[in-house]
């Protein structure tokens, strides 16, 4: 035998990522908030199950701390930003969320 076909040097085939990881890759949730805020409080939750559910990275600011978001989001606190724009604020609808997260790039 001379040698062995080409097909068998192929790579191995790389596996795939979960179906939710195209989310996690062009999705960032930032949820804007201060302390003591019981709005806050609830849309935390929200954004942490919906995130967790598709994968999303969330993170989280508090409005005390930076003067620009101060001045921008005061009176609409909690302030929920889907890749940098408002998205929603005072109250976080979970359907609305999961549908800005997994519509946007089909």
């Amino acid at each position: 035998m001379a040698g062995m076909s080409p097909l068998f040097h192929r790579k191995p085939a790389q596996p795939q990522p979960p179906e939710h990881s195209e989310h996690s890759e062009n999705h960032l949730v930032t949820l804007i908030r201060k302390p003591g805020c019981h709005l806050c409080d609830d849309a935390q939750l929200v954004v942490e199950k919906v995130c967790a559910e598709l994968g999303v990275p969330w993170e989280g600011k508090d409005i005390t701390e930076d003067r620009h978001l101060h001045d921008q989001y005061w009176e609409q606190i909690p302030v929920v930003l889907v890749d940098g724009r408002q998205h929603t604020f005072w109250r976080v609808n979970e359907e609305r969320l999961r549908k800005a997260l997994t519509d946007q790039y089909k």
